[in-house]
């Protein structure tokens, strides 16, 4: 048996531990200790938290989260469908992510925020019947602070760029990729 708390500092949970272990090894072999360690720890306690009050250490010591930027590069043989689109879009302003949707030929997507919601946004939109689509690459930055001081975009944005010809019945138009790298 042993006890944790994180209103307690390490040393203080070892040595909390140590006092409880010699209480139950003081105990006769096969006799049950359970309830008896766990009234043992409520009662024995209130030393250990009241030093941890007083304690400078635990009165200046801030307990700081860390957060996850993540950031997925998804690719499409094709984006040109306005529900679709609408789709995509509705999905990362309710999800809160930002990044870009590049439409046209081939489709590129790019979401960042928390990762649930990244994961939530891949789930919804390439389900139930997208056959060309793929998440090309992830990213995971951990930081500190907030998340939106990592973010490479701002909003959920559409991108454009100039289209390569006029190919076939349903206009294939190839987007200029070259725009796309220096974008």
């Amino acid at each position: 048996l042993f006890a944790r708390s994180d209103a307690l500092h390490r040393q203080q949970q070892l040595q909390l531990n140590t006092r409880l272990t010699s209480h139950i090894s003081s105990r006769d072999s096969g006799d049950l200790c359970v309830c008896e360690a766990v009234q043992w720890v409520k009662d024995n306690t209130l030393p250990f938290l009241e030093n941890c009050k007083s304690s400078s250490e635990c009165a200046s010591e801030e307990v700081r989260v860390k957060e996850v930027l993540h950031r997925m590069w998804i690719y499409s043989h094709h984006i040109y469908r306005q529900e679709l689109r609408k789709k995509i879009f509705d999905c990362a302003k309710k999800l809160n992510l930002t990044g870009f949707c590049l439409t046209g030929k081939p489709g590129v997507i790019c979401v960042e925020g928390l990762q649930e919601n990244c994961e939530e946004f891949w789930r919804v939109i390439r389900y139930p019947n997208w056959k060309h689509i793929s998440c090309k690459h992830v990213e995971n930055v951990e930081t500190e602070g907030s998340i939106d001081n990592l973010r490479l975009f701002h909003s959920f944005e559409d991108l454009q760029f100039q289209a390569h010809g006029d190919y076939g019945l349903r206009n294939d138009y190839h987007m200029d990729l070259g725009q796309f790298l220096e974008f």
